[in-house]
């Protein structure tokens, strides 16, 4: 109880910045707070709320939810990666058959195409430009998010220099595949969205029970925080929140 009154009384007594900005040049009024900072005061006020054991529940969820956030960014960032260089090789093949070469038509095209498909785009221009090897180049990039989509154009493109197919065609059909994949990916991510939202609401229903609990007298705070055994049972319980955080969004994301 001690240390609580401690820290409430420290936050009364925080310093205010808006001092501090005003000294500052006018280019540097801006205080960056380091992200270390937040995760310290995050594990102190949940070290003397709860303990240990609520120290290592809090982070057994924490890294879990971080990492379910980070997925689920990255998985929006390939679907618009994919859908940019789908519709980039739509330029292209417009531009192909007009007759124009094909870094003309690649390059044109990267012009009107948002990142980081642009670069695939500019890459491929380069190097039919200069006559080098397209495949090579685009199997030599480094693009983390859209590693299976160069490597099949990559693969198209060996194919019409290895063969005499039209260069226009090959890219369509490529195109034609990424737009598949990519409505596929929109409409999984659409229909779960019902289970995801039955899955939160079942992650809060511990959270749930327990305020009830504390409502109606039972004491399960004090349990899960003053003993042994609700210490023990706190960490058991957040990893399986965590582990069924994780399987419900393993099961439920929808990847081009």
């Amino acid at each position: 109880m001690v240390s609580l009154l401690l820290l409430a009384a420290a936050l009364l007594v925080w310093p205010q910045v808006k001092p501090l900005r005003r000294l500052r040049p006018a280019g540097k009024r801006e205080i960056v707070v380091p992200q270390w900072l937040y995760v310290v005061a995050a594990v102190a006020v949940t070290y003397l709320v709860a303990g240990f054991g609520g120290l290592v529940a809090g982070a057994v969820l924490g890294v879990v939810v971080y990492r379910i956030v980070k997925q689920g960014r990255r998985n929006r960032a390939l679907r618009a990666a994919t859908e940019a260089l789908s519709n980039g090789l739509g330029g292209v093949v417009d531009e192909l058959r007009a007759g124009a070469h094909a870094a003309t038509a690649a390059e044109s095209a990267a012009k009107d195409t948002p990142g980081p498909a642009d670069e695939v785009l500019r890459a491929a221009a380069a190097t039919a430009r200069l006559g080098g090897d397209v495949e090579r180049t685009l199997r030599d990039l480094r693009q983390p998010l859209l590693r299976t989509a160069v490597d099949q154009l990559a693969r198209a493109w060996h194919v019409s220099a290895k063969h005499g197919v039209a260069l226009a065609d090959v890219l369509d059909a490529t195109r034609r595949d990424l737009d598949q994949r990519s409505a596929f990916a929109r409409q999984v991510h659409a229909r779960m969205a019902g289970p995801r939202a039955s899955a939160a609401v079942l992650a809060g229903l511990p959270v749930f029970g327990v305020l009830l609990g504390e409502l109606s007298g039972a004491g399960p705070v004090h349990t899960l925080v003053a003993t042994a055994a609700g210490q023990f049972l706190l960490v058991l319980g957040a990893v399986f929140l965590a582990v069924g955080l994780w399987w419900t969004k393993r099961i439920t994301e929808g990847k081009p």
